[in-house]
């Protein structure tokens, strides 16, 4: 293996017209970010680069829908993603945007220097035209019937129900998003990337790299093995959203968006460094190694199109490595945002506070690294309460307790143990291996089984007992405990950083000068070394929470709005579709009652529930609701509501919950209580 002076690790730029889902960590973010810690923690010259992709078909259709500006879209979504990001753990050294100016000034003279050696081809060309909207319609702007599979709603460029790619000319009956017309075609003229003739030059670098994962290395060799090999791909678009074309006779027209977006990388650096001449050691110099974290669908423009880009260019290195994972089910199903059918990264932050590391340990442990992987709410909570908790969260617990315990909570003086010391040698060459070669679920197995091993040392030396009969014997026990906990810390640093944070809070060894070199010691707790208080790592995540979460997407199943043209003026609100007809025999089981509202406080570690007692008239209750994040508690006593009062009781947050408050939800996700026009007798039967 090379030996490399410094390294550039990219993640994907998302696309700024939503925000980050669970499919989109396990594809990329959360393996490149494990990477990433693991390099720095060897003291490696590593930078860390991302931002948001800002341009696109996606941003304006987005933008239509909303009724808002493309910059609009760009704002809050970059804003969104970027402090996601942040609250997860993601460390990126830099996290920019393509809509800003040094990115648009890069990424033009990219283009110009490209254009300068004739790297590109002029073409006149056939496209769809909007006569009613007088524009020329990108891929993602004509729907039309897929030939595939007979779904009316497929996409210019793909179908999304049976994943065919596709070319608007593909599709039957085609028809403008914009307007509902049937388009015309229309010649425009547009600058192509020759990768026909540059399919050599191209196969050549993928040789070099015929060690990359299979899953890549084997798609990437499809694209240039099937039917005529690769062929011209057009790298300016007919759109008014975008960075626009630099040269003559260009007017009207914008650099495809996977022309620009890659280049993020490039001015995303720039711009950390203040446009000097630092950047550009992280990409032009051969002995920098380069690696692409990305999901499985873009393989093709970061191993074929920008490494084809770069080299024509001339000045840039190009990618070593491009270890893109498969995709990242949810419940056994696709994930799909139109649908909502997701975990959203910034909801679950607010509805699991505190707990990163544990959506961090269940999507790297279920990382889709050669093929597709499922995530389930009951695997998340297995996880956590059989792993993170049994496990992990008890032996530290355990430990520290004793040695408060039996020896006031500081290091016992003990001896080496060459055994113990040779077995987390051994972990740490396993998990470096399996890190070095981006198998992330192989190596944070290897990190629990230094966990598994102190709880068997536990189980087998009973210090508990021991400490009846030979002190000094029990404190020989707990000092090799306590190393594993603190080897535990540094080598479970990349995958569980706040956990690793806790563990050296505990072990009162936060200014530290502790890396990677250090895994394996036997001593980095000296003895006499005072310990901190034991805190639990990890809580149980009781059924009820899980519940809440599958009755979250179930609700989103049962919420697929039916498709609507897009308005060129508002943004269209989507409506819930009803649910399945049910007869008056089933309505007349629920007992709807009006009440009166008490008192509301707030519950200790929910952000979005509230503890009410509400008087029903014929009794009073307490009901758990989820408009927290709505109303103030201060403000609901007295307010009339609607209750759903034979609702079978239900436990919330160590809560008994008797029955439910019946709310609206307007089209920005507002709830709005649905109260008696005039006051009325609590207990008031509703008809």
């Amino acid at each position: 293996m090379k030996n490399w002076k410094r390294y550039t690790i990219t993640a994907a730029l998302p696309y700024a017209n939503g925000p980050i889902h669970i499919g989109h960590l396990a594809g990329c973010y959360l393996p490149a970010d494990i990477y990433v810690r693991y390099l720095r923690s060897q003291k490696r010259d590593t930078f860390f680069v991302c931002g948001s992709d800002e341009h696109g078909v996606p941003i304006t259709i987005k933008a239509r829908k909303e009724g808002i500006t493309p910059q609009q879209v760009v704002d809050k979504y970059h804003n969104m993603m970027n402090n996601s990001f942040a609250e997860f753990g993601i460390s990126f050294d830099a996290y920019g945007r393509t809509s800003s100016k040094i990115h648009h000034q890069t990424a033009s003279d990219f283009f110009k220097v490209m254009f300068e050696k004739n790297c590109f081809e002029e073409r006149e060309t056939e496209q769809y035209y909007d006569e009613n909207a007088q524009q020329f319609l990108a891929d993602r702007y004509i729907t039309g019937t897929c030939p595939n599979c007979g779904n009316e709603h497929a996409y210019g460029d793909q179908c999304e129900k049976c994943g065919t790619s596709l070319s608007p000319t593909d599709l039957i009956n085609p028809k403008s998003v914009l307007s509902g017309a049937p388009p015309v075609k229309k010649l425009t003229k547009n600058w192509f990337l020759p990768l026909n003739k540059l399919q050599p030059k191209i196969e050549k670098y993928l040789e070099q790299h015929s060690d990359w994962k299979t899953n890549v290395y084997g798609q990437c060799k499809s694209w240039l093995q099937s039917g005529d090999g690769l062929q011209p791909r057009s790298m300016t678009r007919d759109l008014d959203w975008g960075i626009p074309v630099p040269v003559e006779g260009a007017e009207g027209k914008v650099l495809y968006v996977w022309f620009d977006a890659p280049i993020g990388y490039i001015s995303n650096t720039i711009e950390h460094f203040g446009n000097d001449s630092d950047w550009q050691k992280w990409w032009k110099d051969a002995d920098t190694r380069l690696v692409h974290f990305i999901g499985k669908d873009n393989i093709v423009f970061h191993c074929i199109i920008f490494p084809a880009m770069l080299m024509e260019h001339g000045d840039f290195i190009t990618a070593d490595n491009v270890p893109a994972n498969e995709f990242l089910n949810l419940e056994g199903d696709k994930l799909s945002t139109s649908r909502n059918w997701a975990v959203w990264l910034h909801e679950y932050l607010e509805e699991f506070p505190g707990k990163q590391d544990v959506l961090r340990y269940t999507l790297c442990a279920n990382m889709p690294e050669t093929k597709d992987n499922d995530f389930t709410w009951k695997d998340f909570q297995t996880k956590n309460n059989s792993e993170l908790v049994a496990i992990l969260g008890n032996l530290v617990n355990r430990v520290l307790v004793l040695t408060d315990k039996y020896f006031e909570g500081k290091v016992p003086h003990a001896g080496t143990c060459t055994d113990l010391q040779n077995f987390i040698l051994q972990q740490k060459e396993k998990v470096e291996k399996s890190l070095e070669e981006f198998r992330f679920r192989e190596a944070l197995h290897e990190v629990m089984n230094i966990a598994r091993h102190g709880n068997k040392l536990l189980t087998e030396k009973e210090p508990w007992k021991l400490i009846k009969t030979d002190k000094d014997a029990t404190g020989i026990v707990l000092y090799d405990c306590l190393q594993i906990i603190a080897n535990i810390a540094l080598i479970a640093e990349p995958f569980l950083p706040f956990t690793s944070q806790k563990l050296f809070t505990m072990l009162n060894l936060i200014d530290n000068n502790l890396s990677w070199k250090n895994i394996g010691e036997m001593e980095i707790l000296k003895s006499n070394h005072q310990l901190n208080k034991a805190n639990l790592l990890f809580d149980k995540i009781e059924d009820d929470v899980i519940e809440v979460q599958v009755a979250k997407l179930k609700r989103a199943e049962s919420n697929i709005s039916t498709a609507l043209p897009i308005s060129t003026e508002n943004a269209v609100q989507k409506i819930a579709a009803a649910q399945p007809e049910i007869v008056f025999d089933d309505f007349a089981k629920i007992d709807l009652r009006v009440g009166t509202i008490l008192s509301a406080e707030k519950i200790e570690k929910a952000d979005k529930l509230l503890k009410l007692t509400v008087d029903l008239g014929f009794e009073t209750r307490t009901i758990v609701s989820g408009i927290a994040q709505h109303f103030k508690p201060e403000d609901l006593p007295g307010t009339q509501v609607c209750v759903v009062a034979n609702l079978a009781p239900r436990k919330l947050r160590g809560i008994e919950s008797k029955g439910m408050i019946l709310m609206a939800e307007d089209e920005n996700g507002k709830l709005i209580f649905i109260v008696p026009k005039e006051k009325i007798t609590n207990g008031s039967e509703v008809r």
